[in-house]
């Protein structure tokens, strides 16, 4: 297939209609999940672009549902109110004062900020967050770190950093449904059963929710091409054999690893496929979706 081409509007064009309509059915009425954040969310120009080409996935046909992250908004935010945070293992340790402004953050200004751009662009977003409608119920994350002198296992705390327990994807659904023109926007802020709010990880909420929906496709935007493979070069599919052995001999490594394993967990709780691809590159979602080629790493 000829490769699409995109008008600035986000509109998308191909040289037939018949080239396009097996991917367009392909995803009719179906749900799509897209973990949202990175340069593609901090580029105000691709901002607007990944707007427009939500909006027009809806009108197409298919029920986009957004999680987002906020890491350097939060880190702004918490430099402007003087408030010392620290890192375990590349993990914020989130206090009651830093899971505040988290959630004011997440929540607040980031979370409108999105809904103001697809609603500007013609849809009809609606923003939540992990707490609404008993969306995302969390607990406390368990991590530990292994002491390089004791070789004991040491178990961090992380304070109100979660992981989610059970997703009730209601709201979602009567939201995303073929029915309504919403497309929902979720800020990843969990409750737990004391009525405390937990800060969790976009791409782990992101999952959790495709997973609790079965969506058809899983879509982590990255600052990244995709999986990339000892020569750097981009891996069009991986399975859990292949991931596997690709972290083991560490051509997956750092970052990427917890990405895998979102994916492959998505995949294994009924998502048909997860994708990682670069946010960077405008319309990647239109390309992901609807070319034969796509744009990222299919993970199945």
């Amino acid at each position: 297939m000829t490769h699409d081409t995109l008008s600035e509007a986000g509109a998308l064009t191909v040289n037939t209609l018949s080239e396009a309509l097996p991917f367009i059915q392909r995803y009719d009425k179906k749900t799509i999940v897209i973990k949202y954040g990175g340069h593609a969310m901090a580029d105000i120009s691709l901002a607007k672009g990944f707007a427009r080409d939500v909006v027009l996935l809806k009108h197409m046909g298919v029920n986009p549902v957004i999680v987002h992250g906020g890491g350097p908004q939060i880190g702004d935010a918490l430099k402007r109110l003087n408030v010392t945070s620290k890192f375990e293992d590349g993990l914020r340790v989130t206090d009651a004062a830093t899971m505040e402004i988290v959630e004011m953050v997440l929540s607040g200004s980031i979370n409108k900020t999105i809904v103001r751009a697809i609603n500007m662009a013609g849809g009809n977003a609606v923003g939540l967050s992990g707490a609404d409608s008993n969306l995302i119920l969390a607990e406390k994350a368990t991590k530990t770190r292994k002491d390089p002198d004791s070789n004991i296992e040491k178990i961090l705390d992380l304070g109100f950093v979660g992981e989610p327990k059970h997703v009730d994807p209601t709201i979602l659904e009567t939201l995303a449904s073929q029915n309504t023109d919403f497309i929902p926007v979720v800020a990843p802020v969990g409750f737990g059963l004391e009525g405390e709010s937990y800060n969790i990880n976009a791409d782990t909420a992101a999952g959790a929710i495709a997973s609790a929906l079965k969506a058809e496709r899983l879509l982590l935007l990255t600052d990244v091409k995709g999986v990339l493979d000892s020569d750097k070069n981009l891996i069009r599919e991986l399975d859990q054999e292949m991931a596997t052995q690709l972290i083991l001999s560490g051509a997956i490594s750092g970052g990427m690893i917890p990405k895998i394993e979102t994916a492959l967990t998505a995949v294994k709780n009924g998502v048909k496929a997860s994708v990682i691809l670069d946010g960077r590159t405008p319309h990647a979602l239109l390309t992901e979706l609807f070319t034969d080629h796509g744009a990222g790493t299919l993970i199945s």
